[in-house]
């Protein structure tokens, strides 16, 4: 037969291709073409991993086997063979074997998975507790043996490139969309369980890295543990469709050596002293606005959007609204911040009085609203006391 130059060339790039297949190990593949999932940095991430590989190896050998003989049969019991069918309609030896066989093989991969999944389950004996809250959309976490809790948030740059029409290429932000403005930092080497819940819908937590996933329900704890082996940053997501801002709630880890862990737990809680401790200060109206665009960006731009115009129809607009302008207005949207209302959650819980001061005092004072008016911490205060 013939073959053209093109035909040629084609079954030798196809030769040297098989060939590098068969000389590359699974390993090596699954890194480059990413057709596998995780190992992970965890112990029971590399169970997990292991029970896959191991269910794999035996559904494809089952698949070779099963359609091997059946490929056989068709061809070598063809009609253009001469080949004249049985005439029995059932046996009861063969069916009695194909059902003990396949059953068989199910209750050797069902005993070391449901031992798996016992462990998974045992959060006893736990070093260090977090607690997971989803919100839309960020993590709250909670430090529970540090008395600590902070909120990550996604990434300022990533928040920036996110906006329609922004001009701002995805590829210049870190990670985009996968990157926080703040990480849960852990030990490595202890065990740590993680509680999941959420404060409005439903959120799932999830890091590959770990080997695992919870749903944080509202009004209901999940929990499970890990131990981190390796140093290193770890990204996850949210992994429950909850809304508008889904793909914008990602999870970063941080693992670090327990020494550099203590020293952070330390730092943050003198950080957070020190934010805290501002609310009996007096702001300028420029540091006022300075600091609520950080805190807008963090928190309210998901939903009223960089231009303060909302989403016609979800989210209503504040720049030109009559809550943002009139003076009389004032105590009522500190009060809406504080507390919430209808779909906007309450951020009196997440934001100190200075960041609620200096968010409000922000969109008094951008976009069309030019107010000039300036609203300290102490006014947050006292809408909390009322």
């Amino acid at each position: 037969m013939h073959l053209n130059k093109s035909m040629v060339r084609f079954l030798s790039n196809f030769t040297v291709i098989l060939s590098a297949l068969f000389l590359l190990s699974p390993d090596v593949l699954h890194a480059a073409w990413g057709m596998n999932m995780t190992q992970g940095a965890t112990p029971i991430s590399h169970d997990v991993y292991n029970m896959h590989m191991t269910s794999l190896y035996v559904v494809t050998v089952i698949g070779i086997l099963v359609f091997g003989v059946m490929f056989w049969s068709i061809f070598h019991h063809r009609k253009s063979k001469g080949v004249k069918p049985a005439k029995f309609s059932h046996s009861t030896t063969v069916e009695i074997i194909w059902t003990l066989i396949p059953f068989a093989i199910i209750v050797a991969l069902a005993i070391p998975a449901t031992k798996l999944l016992a462990r998974m389950d045992d959060t006893s004996k736990s070093e260090i507790t977090i607690k997971a809250t989803g919100y839309q959309w960020k993590w709250k976490y909670d430090y529970i043996n540090e008395d600590l809790t902070i909120y990550s948030n996604l990434a300022a740059d990533s928040v920036d490139a996110s906006q329609k029409n922004s001009g701002i290429d995805p590829k210049t932000a870190d990670n985009y969309l996968r990157n926080t403005d703040t990480a849960l930092v852990l030990p490595v080497g202890k065990k740590i369980r993680i509680m999941t819940t959420a404060s409005d819908v439903i959120h799932a937590w999830w890091v590959p890295d770990l080997g695992w996933k919870r749903d944080a329900i509202p009004g209901f704890i999940n929990d499970n543990w890990t131990v981190i082996n390796k140093e290193g940053v770890y990204r996850g997501q949210c992994a429950e469709i909850c809304g508008k801002g889904h793909g914008y709630m990602p999870i970063v880890v941080k693992a670090v050596p327990e020494k550099e862990y203590q020293a952070w737990v330390e730092q943050t809680k003198v950080a957070l002293n020190s934010k805290n401790s501002d609310g009996d200060k007096d702001f300028t109206l420029t540091e006022l606005k300075a600091k609520g665009e950080g805190v807008y960006k963090a928190n309210c731009l998901a939903c009223h959007q960089a231009n303060g115009l909302g989403i016609k129809g979800v989210f209503p607009a504040i720049d030109g609204s009559p809550l943002a302008n009139l003076k009389e207005n004032i105590p009522a949207h500190i009060h809406q911040v504080i507390y919430g209302k209808g779909v906007m959650p309450a951020f009196g819980e997440q934001l100190s009085d200075s960041d609620i001061a200096a968010v409000v005092t922000f969109v008094r004072n951008n976009w069309g609203n030019k107010t000039g008016h300036v609203i300290q911490p102490k006014d947050v205060l006292a809408a909390r006391k009322k």
